[in-house]
């Protein structure tokens, strides 16, 4: 069993920056593609960002393409997220998530986290 733990979430305004980071657990960390969802009240769960086992490939959602950058560390089984010029529309639960096998760009996530909530005042 993977356990899957977010950080680093907040209150934050309007074209200011956090990182948020995910630690998970196990020794095949290098293994698992890393995802970042995000769901704001009412809506659905969106795939906001992940990144490949390898790093060779990353994906990130049209409406954050240029402000965040999702990274990772293997040696320390974490991946980040750093978000810069935050919106007010940004504000959601964020969770983190790994996935064995199969593509990063998913839905289908074998781990999740609890989540952190980021808020972005205008």
């Amino acid at each position: 069993q993977v356990q899957v733990v977010e950080s680093g979430g907040g209150l934050v305004q309007a074209g200011g920056s956090l990182r948020l980071s995910c630690t998970a657990s196990g020794r095949t960390f290098s293994n698992y593609a890393m995802g970042w969802f995000r769901q704001a009240p009412g809506k659905e769960r969106e795939l906001v960002s992940s990144i490949s086992w390898l790093v060779a490939s990353t994906y990130y959602a049209d409406s954050v393409k240029g402000r965040f950058t999702i990274s990772r560390d293997n040696a320390k089984n974490t991946v980040y997220l750093q978000m810069n010029d935050l919106k007010p529309e940004d504000t959601a639960v964020y969770y983190c998530a790994a996935r064995r096998v199969g593509s990063h760009i998913s839905y289908d996530y074998d781990y999740w986290g609890q989540g952190t909530q980021v808020t972005v005042s205008s």
